[in-house]
């Protein structure tokens, strides 16, 4: 509801001659004897204005106008905030907007006609996906489809490369397990993939060539069938938490000459050398960060004709701007915090606008049972899989936890409290309060013959509770939760908005009665239940876990 003030805020600053470009913020004050809803502008003015904030914010609020029957008290508090105080129906009037719109309800057309890529997970095909990549999977997915809700026409795009060092030492590892499967002694490198899922693979060979390949040199067999098994499980695994890509671009591609007969790196390698940015030395080229006032310059490509990182990352990037995004988002791990910097500045000098590059970084996942760490993984090899926590805990837990804390934190996933049936698991909380309300629906048709997909919100209004006025108002908050999320680009904001409102639920259903109320009370709190059943199922969509509705 934050934003029904705006206008009338804007308007009083217009008939006062005041003109600013200062954010108008509105935000709910703790302690509701401070009202429904306060702003601070006049307190932020005041200074600039050369005025007393208090006088500044009694003068706005005599010219504000407000409709009939909406807001009933405006009043000065402290150092200036300008405090609003709510007429209740006019509360329960607007909740109808979450019966009439459904579905759609949060949805607005702010990116409408445009384009948006994120980038997520993007792990190289060298061994099943981690619980860290996991994390970075999830994020990546609730961001898209937050973007989605807003009018974006958003890709998900998978970013990998099948031809570099490691591949190389993936198909030797395959190749080295083959050689053992076909009865051949060989010292098989510490330095090599050691996860059983390499035997597998050379076992898969085996069983369609025997040992035929056992005197061959080459690779590429070893490497094709090893990058085809692994995509193919990476995909598999993802597909567990409904994690689809629509696009994969590979790196390799970024080595090959285009239509213009230069490869992407050697085009950001030219552009960068034209702009003076470019130096070799040490048989290396070298992107002149120390005119950027960095204390080194960084390497594109080393000595032994090799890309570093970087020169890849800068000619991807181009390659978003020139399919004509206008907004690219990045989920990095914490291995990344340190590239990013560089790539960003070299966009800049190439002329591209990096205030359209938005990036996440997530932390670091341990996962734990009895408060003691653990690995997820069944198979040798030192890894964290994320298909045995899906197999452990679900599909819905894996995806909650790895959201519930802020991306910039480090995440300890606890393996019991995500397997608890009990208040204390948020996802058991968060779904038990959806199949309350599915539950008390179907008693309410079969004891009334209510029909909840004939509900129009028109007994709202006679619900007065102080906690069905609460929670009327926090379901309105649900489009503004949407607009935070993709401002910090931190779904986890969305968990807490939900766990607030299942918990606002709870202390409604326990003080408000439903069912035993006369008709009229009964059909309206009945209703209320079916706008947070609404706002919990939309929430759970963006958040990718399901709606039970019995548990």
């Amino acid at each position: 509801m934050r934003d029904f003030f705006i206008p009338f805020i804007q308007g009083a600053l217009r008939s006062a001659g005041i003109e600013t470009d200062k954010e108008i913020q509105i935000e709910k004050p703790n302690d509701k004897k401070f009202g429904d809803f306060s702003t601070n502008i006049a307190f932020l003015l005041a200074k600039e204005l050369k005025t007393n904030p208090r006088e500044l914010a009694g003068k706005l609020i005599g010219l504000m106008s407000f409709p009939e029957s909406t807001v009933v008290k405006i009043e000065v508090a402290g150092p200036g905030f300008v405090n609003f105080h709510l007429d209740p129906a006019f509360v329960m009037r607007s909740a109808r907007e979450v019966l009439v719109s459904g579905d759609s309800f949060g949805r607005r057309s702010v990116g409408e006609g445009q384009k948006a890529i994120v980038e997520y997970v993007s792990a190289n095909p060298t061994g099943p996906l981690t619980v860290g990549r996991g994390r970075g999977g999830v994020l990546g997915d609730c961001i898209a489809n937050l973007l989605a809700t807003q009018g974006y026409e958003v890709t998900r795009e998978y970013y990998f490369n099948d031809a570099g060092r490691q591949m190389q030492i993936l198909a030797e590892s395959v190749r080295f397990r083959y050689l053992e499967r076909c009865g051949l002694s060989v010292e098989f490198p510490q330095t090599h993939y050691q996860g059983d899922y390499i035997r597998d693979i050379a076992e898969t060979l085996f069983i369609e060539h025997g040992d035929e390949l056992a005197n061959s040199e080459g690779l590429s067999l070893f490497k094709e069938t090893a990058e085809g098994i692994i995509f193919a499980s990476i995909r598999k695994t993802l597909s567990r938490l409904s994690i689809n890509h629509d696009s994969f671009f590979n790196e390799h591609t970024l080595y090959q000459s285009g239509d213009n007969g230069t490869s992407p790196n050697q085009s950001v390698i030219d552009a960068l050398d034209a702009k003076g940015f470019i130096s070799r030395h040490e048989n290396a080229t070298w992107f002149m960060t120390t005119r950027l006032g960095q204390e080194k310059d960084k390497v594109l490509i080393k000595s032994t004709g090799d890309p570093s990182y970087r020169l890849p990352d800068i000619a991807y990037h181009v390659t978003k701007f020139e399919r004509g995004y206008s907004l690219i988002v990045n989920i990095f791990g914490a291995d990344h915090i340190d590239e990013y910097p560089d790539v960003a500045e070299a966009l800049k000098i190439l002329g591209y606008d990096t205030e359209r590059i938005r990036v996440a970084i997530n932390q670091f996942v341990t996962t734990t049972v009895g408060g003691q760490t653990i690995k997820m993984s069944t198979r040798k090899g030192n890894a964290d899989l994320l298909d045995d926590l899906i197999d452990e805990v679900g599909a819905d837990a894996t995806r909650l936890f790895f959201i519930m804390r802020s991306k910039d934190s480090h995440l300890n996933f606890d393996i019991d409290l995500a397997k608890r049936q009990s208040k204390d698991n948020p996802v058991f909380y968060l779904q038990y309060a959806h199949a309350r309300i599915c539950s008390l629906l179907r008693m309410a048709s079969k004891e009334f013959g209510f029909d909840a997909d004939a509900a129009k919100g028109d007994s709202l209004e006679v619900l007065v509770e102080p906690v069905e006025i609460e929670l009327a108002s926090a379901l309105l908050d649900y489009p503004e939760v949407i607009q935070s999320c993709l401002r910090f680009l931190e779904p986890q904001k969305m968990v807490e908005y939900l766990h607030g409102i299942a918990e606002l639920y709870h202390k409604f259903y326990q003080e408000c009665p439903i069912l035993k109320a006369d008709e009229q009370m009964r059909t309206g709190r009945l209703e209320l239940s079916i706008c947070v059943r609404q706002v919990l199922r939309n929430g759970f969509a963006l958040l990718g876990i399901s709606a039970p509705e019995s548990m």
